[in-house]
C-alpha cells in the first residue's frame, strides 16, 4: 500500500468513528433531556378508558396533540442496513422509536400543562416512516401522540 491510500483510509475511518460518536453524544443528550422533562411533566396522568367505562367530570376538555420527526444519522442507518441483511433485532430503529414516542408524549403533555389540564383521556399514538423509497440511507420517522385534556 502506498501512503496516499493509507492516508485516505485512515482518514474514511477517523471520520467514521467521528460520525459514530457525535451521533451517540447528540442521542444521549436528547435521552437526558426526555428524563428530565418527564419528571417535569409526571404529576400529569394519561388515562385510557374503554367503551364502557364513564368518563370523569369534567368543567373543559380539549384534544391535545404532540408531533415530532426524528432521524436517525447515517452510520447508525447503514448499520442498520447491514443488520437487516442478516436478521435479527435493530436496536438501533428500536432507539429512534422511543425517543420518538417519548418526544410526542411529552410535547403533547407539555401543551395540556399549559393548558391547565389534570389528565389526559385515551391518548394513541401513531407513527410513520418519511423514507419509503428506500433509496435514500437516512431513515426518519413522525410520531404523533394525541389525547383530550380535562380540567
Amino acid at each position: 500500500m502506498d501512503l496516499e491510500t493509507v492516508v485516505q483510509v485512515g482518514l474514511f475511518i477517523g471520520l467514521l468513528i467521528l460520525g459514530l460518536s457525535a451521533g451517540s453524544m447528540i442521542e444521549n443528550q436528547h435521552f437526558a433531556s426526555l428524563h428530565n422533562r418527564e419528571q417535569q411533566s409526571r404529576h400529569l396522568s394519561t388515562v385510557n378508558f374503554g367503551c364502557k367505562h364513564p368518563l370523569p367530570d369534567t368543567v373543559e376538555a380539549q384534544m391535545f396533540i404532540g408531533s415530532v420527526v426524528i432521524s436517525s444519522d447515517y452510520f447508525k442507518s447503514t448499520i442498520g442496513s447491514l443488520i437487516s441483511l442478516f436478521g435479527g433485532r435493530l436496536t438501533v430503529f428500536e432507539t429512534l422509536l422511543e425517543r420518538g414516542r417519548r418526544e410526542a408524549v411529552l410535547r403533547m403533555k407539555e401543551q395540556a400543562i399549559a393548558w391547565g389540564a389534570t389528565q389526559i383521556l385515551n391518548v394513541r399514538l401513531e407513527t410513520s416512516e418519511l423514507n419509503k423509497d428506500g433509496r435514500n440511507p437516512i431513515t426518519a420517522i413522525e410520531v404523533i401522540a394525541y389525547g383530550t385534556g380535562i380540567r
